[in-house]
Order: C-alpha cells, then sequence, then structure tokens
C-alpha cells in the first residue's frame, strides 16, 4: 500500500532546513511541499498547503513551535526537531508524534517515519467507507475542494499520485493513493478495469471486444475509450448486470 506523506520544514535556521531536507528527500514515502522561518510564515505555509507532517523547530527566532501550534490548529502530524531536551514532556503533551534532537541521523528519522507509516496504513484500512453521494474535502491540484464522489468519472495512477477526472471536464492530481480510493469509494459504483484505473460504472457508455480477447471500454462524454482485459470485463458484466 503506497503512502505519500506531503510534508514542510519549520526551522529558523537555513542550515538546519537543507541538512533535514536532504534526509527527507532519501525517503520514497516523503514529498516535502514548503519550508518556513517563523511562525508567521509556518501559519502562512500551514493554511496554504494542509500539509500531513510538519517537521517543526521549537526555538523560532523569538517565538516558538508551540506559540505556531496554538495558532495554527492543524491537525497534521507533528515532529519536533530541536537541540534541547527539556521540551520533550511538552511536546508529547501536545500530541507529538516524535522528538527529534539534532543533529537528526537517517537511522533514527527512518524509525520515525516508518512508526508513523504503519499508523498511516492502520488508519486507512479503518477509513469510512464513502457513499455514492456524499463529498470529501481533499486537495487537488493545489486547490482545496469538496468533492462529490457521483461527479467521479475515473481516476488513474500517476506515480505516487491519483488523477481525478470529474464529469465537469475537470481533472487534478490528489496525494490520495490508488488503494485508498478503491477501498473507500462504493464498490457498487466504482471497478478497476486497469491495474492503474478505476471507473464510475454510471459513466460507461458501451463495451466492444477488440484484439486478444481484450475490451474496450467507452465512457459518456469521453472520445478516447480504454482498453482492458477480459478478465476486468467480466468484473464489470458482474456489477452492472
Amino acid at each position: 500500500m503506497k503512502i505519500c506523506l506531503e510534508t514542510i520544514i519549520v526551522d529558523d535556521e537555513r542550515l538546519a532546513r537543507n541538512a533535514l531536507r536532504s534526509l527527507l528527500e532519501e525517503i520514497a514515502e516523503i514529498h516535502i511541499i514548503g519550508e518556513a522561518d517563523s511562525v508567521d510564515s509556518g501559519l502562512r505555509l500551514i493554511k496554504a498547503t494542509q500539509p500531513d507532517l510538519i517537521f517543526l523547530d521549537i526555538q523560532l527566532a523569538g517565538e516558538t513551535g508551540f506559540d505556531l501550534l496554538e495558532k495554527a490548529g492543524t491537525d497534521a502530524g507533528i515532529i519536533f526537531v530541536t537541540a534541547y531536551d527539556e521540551f520533550a514532556l511538552r511536546a508529547f503533551e501536545v500530541n507529538a508524534l516524535d522528538y527529534l534532537l539534532k543533529p537528526v541521523t537517517q537511522p533514527r528519522l527512518r524509525v520515525t517515519i516508518d512508526k508513523i507509516l504503519v499508523k498511516s496504513k492502520e488508519n486507512l484500512k479503518n477509513a469510512r467507507s464513502l457513499d455514492y453521494d456524499d463529498s470529501i474535502f481533499l486537495m487537488l491540484t493545489n486547490k482545496h475542494i469538496f468533492l462529490r464522489i457521483d461527479t467521479i468519472v475515473y481516476i488513474t495512477a500517476s506515480k505516487d499520485y491519483t488523477e481525478v477526472y470529474l464529469n465537469d471536464g475537470r481533472k487534478g492530481l490528489t496525494n490520495k493513493p490508488m488503494q485508498e480510493w478503491e477501498i473507500r469509494l462504493p464498490d457498487k459504483h466504482f471497478c478497476r478495469i486497469h491495474r492503474s484505473t478505476l471507473v464510475n460504472l454510471n459513466y460507461i457508455a458501451r463495451l466492444e471486444e477488440y484484439f486478444n480477447n481484450s475490451f474496450q471500454v467507452y465512457l459518456k462524454g469521453m472520445e478516447k475509450p480504454f482498453t482492458m482485459s477480459r478478465r476486468y470485463a467480466a468484473a464489470i458484466r458482474n456489477r452492472m448486470w
């Protein structure tokens, strides 16, 4: 189950940010989407990006990381990164996921990320299934929107992301993995037609036999069809008829 965690770094020391970024960039499940060097810039960045994880220094140019958290009210996971160990108790009182002392090493960082990934995968498995008339709040190509499930025509995998195509012609990238979509979308209405493609059955116009026991799937409003194997075609027919 592939997970990509959108991450920001908040530290008032440029060298410290660079060092941590270098370590995080070696971890495939981490996607760094921004940096900040103060409480004010950190607050703006959190509001703009809604990250999954925040690596947060405690001492921030006369203010503290705790000040930032009080103002931000974020649901992101917090990992404190600091040169001081006397704030550890308070860090865990605000439900920090971990408390790393500088200089951070790759093995210690890997332990932290592995713990977070295990929890993320458990949360994904336990995520509530969506109904067809539900709406979800998510970031789609750097813009937060309320997305109605019944407006999704199809979803395709795009490296660590997925691309969502809507019935009004819009499309956009999101960091939700294909596995999460498949687990949460109502299987009465959505089905895989390929390893990397999910379609809304209500938008299937027709199926046509193609070469080598494959089929072409024509979606309403889409000129170019998808090609799928006979095995996937059987699964769709079982759900549609």
